[in-house]
């Protein structure tokens, strides 16, 4: 028989547990997200960037990267814009090495379209237990990498889904919603000349009836 399941600590907070929290607001309306990155924003850097997102009206801040990341770097950002800010931290992993207890929650994300299992499942079983011994919120969630994919399209061994195929990426959300994800995220890349097209990404949402992030390459509020 397992034993009981661990409990956070109380917190000021509104939004633990945050998948419930994250569902109501979008009651009122797409959110926006800010992702930083602790090993180019380290520290009280990661707090003052993270005050000024929530001021310009950002709703939760995402921390994580594609390459560098430390437990203490996740550790401290993590303080650091709980320390400044309202707003929710979630851990936007690479691996083991994203893992602190100082998030809000964590998304579960596995990445689809790769050819490399580790970042389908295998990290994920690796890192399960110590997940629930740190009492962290998993949200799974169905990550795809669109065209052009940039770093994490490389590091992630991804098969990368065509900008000019809506059809297909529909399936591929549908089929991470059929498995269970509680989140789909369809990803053009860090630094990408242009975001996901408008046309994919309506095509995914139309199917869809979980909630739906896009990233990479967004540069206007339009």
């Amino acid at each position: 028989m397992s034993g009981p399941r661990p409990q956070r600590s109380a917190t000021p907070f509104p939004f633990r547990p945050l998948l419930p929290w994250l569902k109501r607001q979008l009651e009122g309306g797409p959110l926006h997200f800010t992702l930083l990155d602790p090993d180019k924003t380290p520290g009280s850097r990661a707090g003052e960037l993270a005050r000024r997102a929530e001021e310009l009206g950002t709703h939760l801040i995402l921390l994580g990267g594609s390459t560098g990341i430390r437990p203490e770097g996740m550790s401290e950002a993590a303080r650091s814009i709980h320390a400044s800010t309202r707003v929710p931290v979630v851990i936007f992993p690479q691996g083991a090495e994203s893992v602190t207890p100082e998030a809000d929650a964590i998304l579960w994300m596995s990445l689809l379209n790769s050819r490399n299992l580790r970042w389908v499942v295998r990290t994920h079983a690796a890192t399960s237990l110590a997940i629930r011994r740190l009492a962290l919120e998993p949200i799974s969630l169905g990550y795809l990498v669109v065209a052009p994919g940039m770093k994490v399209g490389e590091v992630g061994e991804a098969d990368v889904l065509s900008r000019e195929a809506p059809e297909v990426a529909a399936g591929w959300a549908l089929a991470a919603e059929y498995l269970g994800m509680q989140l789909v995220y369809l990803e053009a890349g860090s630094g990408a000349a242009e975001p996901v097209p408008p046309s994919l990404v309506q095509a995914v949402h139309q199917v869809l009836h979980v909630p739906l992030l896009v990233g990479g390459g967004i540069r206007r509020a339009d």
